[in-house]
Formats: structure tokens, C-alpha cells, sequence
């Protein structure tokens, strides 16, 4: 309500669900942590619901710092430079949905303690790739969108660390207040 465009249109809401649905191709193949069979266990759904009431807020912390870049940073704040922001908003939703898959799928730390199969890994990978040629090239004209100059490239990077730091700090204090991982 705040912005004078819409953040995204039709088609690159439908992209990115699309995308994102082809990163998750890889999840069946996707195994747990050791450690986590040493045990039976059920599905936690109260542990689930708390876990998402924590990071719910801070997804949108992080939407609402995306959103802030690409107005007073880097300039989209006009009807004419709404492409610009939604070519930004739409890598980094991207981007930051594909990064979530790997940042809950364990309580250790993604890429270092614990790795993803790599027909999950494979898959997260590509359509990252995708995203990104979307965004940063004259492809981003097919979906209705400029191509992203490569001074929003740092920011990109920067908030999407922000948040992945952010998660693993937030799963660490779920793990000590509530004893497990969901």
C-alpha cells in the first residue's frame, strides 16, 4: 500500500512459484541427519507452529529491508523504475524462498555440519542460476521486468547472508529453548 506499483505483477509471482517449485524437485532425494534416526519420532506440529511464529517476523524484516534497498538505494522509486524494483524483489524472493529449503531442512549448519543430497543441492543450484539470468539480463524484458544494474548485485548478496545468518541464529535459540529441532 505504500508503494505506487504493484511490487510484483501476475507473471513474476507465477515465475517465481515455478521456479521455486522446480528447486524443490530435488527434496524426495533429500535425507535427514544421522543423528536425527537415532530415535523415533512424530511430526512436532506444535514445535512447527512455534518455529514459524519466530520466523515469520523475521522474513519480514528482511522483505521490508529488500524493499527499502531497492527504493532509497538504488533508486526504484518511481512509476517509471517500477520494473527495476520488481526485478529486484522477484530475485530476491527467489533467491531467499530457495535459501530457506536449506536453512530448515536441519538444525546444523546448512553446507557445513550437514549437506543437502546433491540432487537438492543440484536443483536449488540451476534454478538459482536461472533467477539470476532473469534478473541481471535483457531476459528480464520476456517477464516484464528491466535486467537489475550489477551495482544491486553486493545488496543481493548482503541480504540474503543477513538472513541466512539470522535463521541459523534463530534456530540455535529454538534448539536451546525448546530442547530439539522441529
Amino acid at each position: 500500500i505504500f508503494l505506487p506499483f504493484l511490487p510484483m505483477k501476475p507473471v513474476h509471482l507465477l515465475t517465481q512459484n515455478l521456479l521455486n517449485d522446480f528447486a524443490q524437485m530435488g527434496m524426495p532425494f533429500d535425507g535427514v541427519d544421522r543423528d536425527y534416526l537415532q530415535e523415533p519420532k512424530s511430526w512436532n506440529l506444535q514445535g512447527i507452529r512455534h518455529f514459524m511464529r519466530w520466523l515469520g517476523p523475521v522474513s519480514t524484516v528482511f522483505d521490508i529491508l529488500c524493499y527499502l534497498i531497492l527504493w532509497f538505494v538504488m533508486g526504484f522509486n518511481s512509476i517509471e523504475q517500477a520494473a527495476s524494483f520488481q526485478a529486484g524483489w522477484f530475485i530476491f524472493g527467489t533467491l531467499s524462498q530457495i535459501a530457506i529449503i536449506h536453512m530448515i531442512r536441519t538444525g546444523k549448519v546448512p553446507f557445513v555440519e550437514s549437506m543437502s543430497s546433491g540432487r537438492l543441492t543440484f536443483s536449488t543450484l540451476l534454478i538459482s542460476v536461472v533467477a539470476i539470468v532473469i534478473s541481471f539480463s535483457d531476459s528480464a524484458i520476456a517477464f516484464d521486468m528491466m535486467p537489475l544494474p550489477i551495482r544491486f548485485a553486493p545488496w543481493l548478496i548482503l541480504l540474503l547472508l543477513a538472513y541466512m545468518l539470522t535463521i541459523q541464529l534463530v534456530k540455535k535459540v529454538y534448539i536451546k529453548r525448546y530442547g530439539e529441532w522441529i
